[in-house]
């Protein structure tokens, strides 16, 4: 038995595949921030912390010694809970195909959204400074002219050339800024998105969560993500009607180059 509890759930394993298989295809698309920072893990549900390798001086309890404490950035525990008919379940067990999910799916799509908001906008409360607070350039005005995409990105890879932040880069859109690039050629045919590719060397990704866009190197070592536990389904409690379970994580995030990124905003 672990702490997810599953084994105590009025679920049968053939349901719990039907669940599992159902939530990784929901959250993979929709994970965008794992597709471009550097992702070390899962470390188990028992790390609790995540190594700075510095130390603060603090006052020792004697004469003649020094003190200093390490300093450690916490994990933060993120949960989406959800509910689901155990009549669902039942007809799980018999085969059907066609069950009903949304709670499920909802829940993927709650964590997902939020993960990505932490890595690249924060999440103060948790000790999280994301990309786009992180980054020492100013940002770059993006506006609602898609076909004006590749412009902006080529100004953004030129500014980290200049920081001396090599590529190849990726590129972060929030989902209207991706369906506008996805939808659009430009004056002689040339598809946006094709154009973003061959500026950037590296992978354009739609990330909800993400206001405007992102670009930050792929070079490895500037963006560090750490998962304790990676995202799992768990189990709450069940009454005679409905199955309440979560979808859960543990992890933290960091900045370790400020200089590796610039965000572009509406």
């Amino acid at each position: 038995m672990n702490h997810l509890l599953r084994s105590h759930a009025p679920i049968t394993d053939i349901a719990w595949s039907r669940l599992d298989s159902e939530g990784r295809e929901r959250l993979v698309p929709a994970l965008g921030a794992r597709k471009l920072v550097d992702f070390s893990g899962p470390l188990g549900w028992g790390h609790s912390a995540t190594n700075l390798g510095r130390a603060s001086d603090v006052k020792a309890p004697g004469e003649n010694l020094l003190a200093r404490r390490r300093r450690v950035l916490p994990l933060v525990e993120l949960r989406a809970p959800f509910v689901i008919s155990r009549h669902e379940l039942l007809d799980a067990d018999r085969g059907a195909t066609d069950l009903d999910l949304t709670e499920l799916d909802a829940a993927a799509r709650r964590i997902a959204v939020a993960e990505n908001i932490a890595v690249f906008h924060g999440w103060a409360e948790a000790g999280i400074v994301g990309i786009a607070s992180a980054t020492t350039h100013g940002p770059i005005t993006l506006g609602t002219v898609y076909a004006n995409y590749p412009g902006h990105v080529a100004k953004a890879v030129e500014t980290l050339l200049e920081a001396g932040v090599s590529g190849p880069y990726g590129l972060a859109l929030g989902p209207q800024e991706y369906t506008g690039v996805v939808e659009t050629t430009e004056h002689g045919g040339l598809v946006v998105l094709d154009h973003l590719r061959q500026i950037l060397g590296g992978p354009i990704v739609w990330a909800p969560g993400v206001a405007g866009a992102v670009v930050l190197s792929l070079r490895g070592g500037d963006f560090l993500f750490e998962s304790g536990e990676d995202l799992s389904l768990g189990y709450s409690h069940h009454d005679a009607d409905n199955a309440y379970l979560y979808l859960e994580e543990s992890f933290s995030f960091r900045v370790a180059t400020p200089e590796a990124a610039v965000t572009l905003t509406g």
